[in-house]
Formats: C-alpha cells, structure tokens, sequence
C-alpha cells in the first residue's frame, strides 16, 4: 500500500475468516497486525449487510428486525393522524425496503431466521390495516398485495435469474 500512496486506517479496518464453523473455530484466534495495531473481527459489514464467519446472516436479520420495530413503533404512533395512502408510503419507505435490501442472499437460511422478518412484515401489516395482533395474517397479506418474506425471497432470485 505505501508503494501506491494508499494509506491503511487500521482503525477502520475489518477482517473476516469465512468458512465452515469447525474451521473457523480455530482461528479465531488467529490476529493480525497491521500498522501496529491488532485487527481482528468476528462481523464485517459491507453495503449495510452484517456478514459473519459461517455466513448465518443471524447478526444482519437481528439488526434488520431491530431498526424495523424502532420505525413501526413510530409509524404506529402517528397513524391515528395520517391517511391510509399516507400511511401506506411510510410503511414502504421504512419497512419493506429495509426488508427487501439484500434479501437474496438470505436464499438459503433456515425457516427459523426467516420467520423473524415474517414478524416484522405481519406487524406492519397489522398497523396498516389496523387489526388486531389474532386476527390471521393470510387474508390481510393477500389484500395488501404483500408476498410473505419466503416468496419475497425466491421471487427476488427468480427475478435476478
């Protein structure tokens, strides 16, 4: 890098080992030093996705649940005072596109991290349409024109494809 004028933050920094968890285990203790100081980490984000070692993308739907709820909650607040249609922008603008950013990738991961943002995408339909947390889900979705998270997913890959 000094031989191309390029200048190293090593407080910036991130590096990430990927690979099969047995495999990753060990090396975890493995540290590197770059300009003095120790770079070493477990998750790395990269066009605001959170990647880990063994590609889980657990970190990245906790974060993404996170920052969904926090915008539901306000959403929820102002609801009473706004139109359906106003609403409506809303939701799209804070919470299907967070839920939809980079949503390919999470192809392969298990029912259990995609039932996650499902809860999300069921409580922003519910503030939406104002029903209740017992009524079911399906019908609201279905008049909402919203594909669950599953097929939001593979029609994503299927679109890039």
């Amino acid at each position: 890098m000094t031989n191309n004028f390029l200048l190293l933050n090593s407080d910036k920094t991130e590096i990430l080992l990927i690979g099969p968890k047995n495999n990753t285990q060990n090396l975890l203790t493995y540290n590197l030093q770059l300009d003095g100081c120790t770079v070493t980490s477990t998750t790395v984000k990269s066009l605001g996705v959170i990647l880990d070692s063994n590609l889980s993308f657990e970190n990245h739907i906790s974060q993404v649940t996170k920052t969904a709820f926090f915008h539901l909650r306000n959403i929820a607040k102002l609801r009473n005072m706004l139109p359906v249609s106003d609403t409506e922008k809303l939701v799209h603008a804070f919470m299907t596109s967070g839920l939809d950013y980079f949503n390919a990738l999470l192809g392969g991961c298990p029912a259990s991290s995609i039932n996650k943002l499902q809860i999300v995408q069921n409580a922003a339909a519910r503030v939406l349409t104002r029903s209740r947390k017992y009524d079911h889900i399906t019908p609201i979705l279905k008049s909402l024109h919203w594909l669950p998270i599953r097929f939001r997913i593979s029609y994503k890959i299927v679109l890039l494809t």
